[in-house]
């Protein structure tokens, strides 16, 4: 198993820990929101660093995204093998294609 499904296993796991024991289960306790605040945060935290061009950094920033993903997604019960299987359904599909056939949002 690679380390991204190994974190995603984790965090599911921290669903039902104590949120004294746990920062996970702690965030998740908070709910979606909170969770979903945490991630904007550290995706702008990933943003600053990208511009600053501070690669170390920005690698650090990234594995926090993608961490508080994961416990966003978790928090509303979307799983990493569910985010798979919509980028499978995407791949070989232009970006662009892919774009315009979602529906408008009003």
């Amino acid at each position: 198993m690679s380390a991204i499904h190994d974190l995603a296993a984790t965090v599911a796991a921290r669903k039902s820990a104590d949120p004294d024991d746990s920062w996970t289960a702690k965030l998740l306790a908070k709910g979606p929101e909170k969770c979903a605040e945490k991630f904007g945060e550290e995706a702008v935290e990933a943003i600053i660093e990208a511009v600053k061009g501070d690669r170390d950094r920005l690698t650090a920033e990234a594995a926090d995204v993608i961490f508080h993903l994961l416990v966003m997604l978790a928090a509303r019960d979307v799983t990493l093998a569910q985010v798979e299987a919509e980028l499978d359904r995407r791949a070989g599909t232009s970006g662009l294609a892919e774009k315009a056939s979602r529906p408008t949002l009003g």
